[in-house]
């Protein structure tokens, strides 16, 4: 279980963000959640990440328990989030990790406060959304808004983010459900619309080749929304990138494969350091 050490409000001009630091007197690490995800979405390797860091983990503007609701949102304001948190905190430069939409705002960080960020990983993510997942997340908005059947709402959003053998035990899939129903800082449908224009708004083009530090891009073989392929062409534009896929995974790879996914994570970031 994760060390909390400390749990407190970054009061900005705009909005107010929730952030949580957990783990050892080690390297700081931020973790950046995705669309529709808040500081419990690290669930599964905030234990593990935290036993070799000091994670910070935040909700983004408009999320959890990040205020106000209907806060304005773009990656750029993000990551823009993200930087003001680290000064805050006093530590720089630090890890950053970010998930899907996370991951866009990493990739704005690196690009625009080189000298915050130490090394980058980028999961389940690329340069920009495609037309496909424009259409998606708007139709799934749409959908939340009107909040009829929500656990058939949350089912939907599953079928895309996990593998196939996810729905192979029933119980698993009940239980996932009903966190999310029962979850006690659920996101407002402005949220969720303010959240799905920031992906669909994002063009990260470029901006891959102007950040100099480490960068490891993590793929998951069976993901729907960011493929493989668009991780690995990613990684190639880093001036030092590197690429791993992680087999059997999908769009939510630290979900469904937390071992992995930390391992992999762990070894990216100790890589160097000295004994």
């Amino acid at each position: 279980m994760a060390t909390l050490l400390l749990a407190s409000m970054l009061m900005l001009n705009d909005a107010n963000l929730y952030y949580e630091v957990h783990g050892v007197d080690g390297p700081p690490l931020l973790l950046v959640a995705g669309l529709a995800s808040d500081v419990s979405s690290w669930q599964t390797v905030l234990p593990v990440l935290s036993e070799h860091f000091r994670v910070i983990i935040v909700d983004n503007r408009g999320i959890g328990r990040s205020l106000p609701e209907d806060a304005p949102v773009s990656v750029d304001l993000m990551a823009d989030d993200c930087a003001a948190l680290i000064d805050h905190l006093g530590y720089g430069p630090v890890h950053v990790l970010g998930h899907s939409m996370g991951g866009f705002t990493a990739l704005s960080l690196a690009a625009h406060y080189p000298e915050k960020v130490r090394k980058v990983v980028i999961a389940a993510s690329g340069e920009k959304s495609s037309s496909r997942n424009t259409l998606l997340f708007s139709d799934l908005a749409d959908r939340y808004g009107k909040g009829d059947d929500p656990a058939g709402f949350f089912r939907t959003v599953f079928y895309w983010i996990f593998s196939p053998a996810f729905f192979e035990d029933e119980g698993t899939v009940k239980g996932a459900v009903e966190f999310a129903l029962s979850y006690p800082f659920p996101q407002a449908p402005v949220s969720f619309r303010n959240q799905v224009n920031a992906i669909a708004a994002f063009d990260g083009r470029g901006l891959a080749r102007s950040v100099k530090v480490p960068a490891l891009v993590l793929a998951g073989t069976e993901d729907l929304l960011f493929p493989a392929a668009a991780g690995r062409e990613l990684a190639e534009k880093f001036p030092r990138g590197k690429y791993l896929a992680i087999e059997g995974a999908a769009h939510s790879i630290h979900a469904e494969k937390p071992k992995e996914f930390a391992e992999a994570v762990l070894s990216f970031l100790k890589e160097g350091d000295n004994p």
